[in-house]
């Protein structure tokens, strides 16, 4: 075999040898940096790992509000329903600190309720830190003030669990490892590829979230004397919002809403297995 030919086999593997050496470098610092991203919840006293601390979520999501309300055209001009909003995010809250309170808890963060002026995207969202977003679009088809209170609990919820943080921790620690796939592979499809993964993993960790979400709405629910069960019925709008080839802007984050009813069912069945106060509302 020609001596240059040797020589050419051989610079490809001290190349590919030190790409892996310095592939596994950044995914063993990816990993050590995640796995020390340990915080407890101060209201959940569950430990997390997380990408902010308390006071950098409430940050962000001040300094984030002002372009989410200009991408959807602005807060509603209906003072009287942004108020009844508030109203009824301010109960659901009331309660929570009440709780919170009686167990020696407190909530860390500051809420506001946003009603944005977006009669086209079917949508509601929170940021880290207690920004919470309702689309006119969602609002306009609530039939009841339970329902209301159903989708601002499970947004509420998304906060209390630091969501935003936890998932800005997991898409650090997937793009550390898209980027040690990238440089082992040598070439941009195996980073593509990476990234593809990563992506499934995020999307599966944030529909659990959903779900979790859910539970933390009903439970907001009964505390501030809502009926848990209008939490259905917020599925139900969601399941009729769904046009032809097309599907509201919430479903691309969370779980079916057919399968959400009976999971929320479930849950009121096996969490307040005695009879709910009849004097709920609806």
């Amino acid at each position: 075999m020609p001596r240059y030919i040797r020589s050419a086999r051989g610079s490809r593997n001290s190349s590919f040898k030190m790409r892996l050496v310095i592939a596994v470098g950044i995914a063993l610092f990816t990993f050590i940096s995640y796995m020390m991203k340990g915080d407890i919840n101060k209201i959940t006293g569950e430990k997390q790992r997380v990408a902010l601390t308390e006071q950098q979520e409430i940050v962000l999501g001040l300094q984030a509000m002002p372009t989410i309300i200009k991408r959807h055209h602005g807060e509603h001009p209906d003072q009287k329903s942004q108020d009844y909003v508030d109203r009824v995010g301010n109960r659901l809250l009331q309660s929570l600190n009440k709780s919170l309170q009686s167990q020696g808890r407190r909530n860390p963060y500051q809420f506001d309720f946003h009603l944005l002026n977006d009669d086209q995207v079917v949508n509601a969202f929170a940021l880290p830190g207690g920004q919470i977003f309702l689309t006119a679009a969602l609002y306009q088809q609530l039939e009841t003030e339970g329902q209301l209170a159903g989708v601002l609990g499970h947004e509420i919820g998304h906060v209390l669990s630091r969501h935003g943080a936890q998932q800005m921790a997991k898409q650090e620690f997937t793009q550390g490892l898209v980027g040690a796939a990238g440089v082992a592979g040598g070439d941009v499809s195996s980073a593509q590829m990476a990234q593809m993964i990563g992506s499934m993993v995020n999307m599966k960790y944030g529909r659990s979230d959903e779900l979790e979400s859910d539970r933390w709405g009903i439970d907001l629910m009964i505390m501030a004397g809502y009926d848990p069960y209008a939490m259905t019925g917020v599925m139900d709008i969601l399941k009729r919002s769904t046009g032809a080839g097309k599907q509201p802007e919430i479903f691309s984050t969370h779980p079916d809403p057919g399968n959400r009813i009976e999971q929320i069912r479930n849950y009121i069945q096996k969490s307040y297995p005695s009879n709910l106060p009849s004097d709920l509302i609806p």
